[in-house]
C-alpha cells in the first residue's frame, strides 16, 4: 500500500495548547492507547468512550503527502478479538484523553508525555483548513513540525520533550 492506493486524504491542523481543555466544553472524553507497531507505519487503536464505555479498536497506516497538513491513511476497524492479536505484536505505546471540543479533539498525554496538550482539527478541502483560526488556549501551530506526530512522540525522551516545549514558551 505505499502507493496509497486504499487510503484516503487527511487534511490536518495541530496545535500544542497551554492545558486541559475547560471541561464545560467537552462533548465527549475518550481513552486511547496507541500502540506503533515496531518496524512498520502502522498504528493500533483502541478508543474507549469514558461515558458509555464502548470501545473502538483500528489498525491504521499514515503515509505524508506532499504538504505538512495532509497525508493518506488507510484505517481498518478491528473485532475485539482481532485487536487482542494485534496487541501481541511488539510496539511503542502512547496513552492520552482525548477531549472533544468540536470541531477539536485536544490529546491531554499520560507521563511520561505529560503535561503535553495539542489539539487537531480534520478538513474536508485545503480551503477549509487554511481558513481554521487557531482555536483559544492555543500557544503555537505544529502541523509542520515532525516532532508532534505520534510516530515521534511514541520515541522521545521527557528531557527531549521538555527541550521542545522549551522552544515554545512551556515549561
Amino acid at each position: 500500500m505505499a502507493d496509497g492506493k486504499y487510503a484516503r486524504v487527511e487534511r490536518e491542523r495541530r496545535f500544542l495548547m497551554a492545558g486541559e481543555p475547560d471541561r464545560r466544553a467537552v462533548t465527549a472524553t475518550r481513552r486511547v492507547t496507541d500502540r506503533y507497531l515496531t518496524g512498520t507505519r502502522l498504528r493500533l487503536r483502541e478508543m474507549v468512550h469514558l461515558e458509555t464505555g464502548e470501545a473502538v479498536y483500528k489498525l491504521t497506516q499514515k503515509l505524508p503527502g506532499d504538504q505538512p497538513d495532509w497525508g493518506l491513511t488507510t484505517t481498518c476497524y478491528l473485532s475485539p478479538a482481532e485487536y487482542r492479536v494485534f496487541a501481541t505484536l511488539p510496539g511503542a505505546v502512547l496513552a492520552k484523553t482525548r477531549y472533544s471540543v468540536p470541531p477539536l479533539g485536544i490529546d491531554v498525554f499520560d507521563a511520561p508525555l505529560a503535561p503535553l496538550a495539542l489539539a487537531e482539527a480534520e478538513f474536508d478541502s485545503e480551503a477549509e483548513a487554511r481558513a481554521f483560526r487557531p482555536p483559544a488556549g492555543a500557544i503555537a501551530e505544529v502541523t509542520a513540525d515532525p516532532r508532534f506526530t505520534g510516530g515521534r512522540l511514541v520515541t522521545v525522551e521527557p528531557g527531549e520533550l521538555r527541550g521542545w516545549l522549551a522552544e515554545y514558551g512551556l515549561q
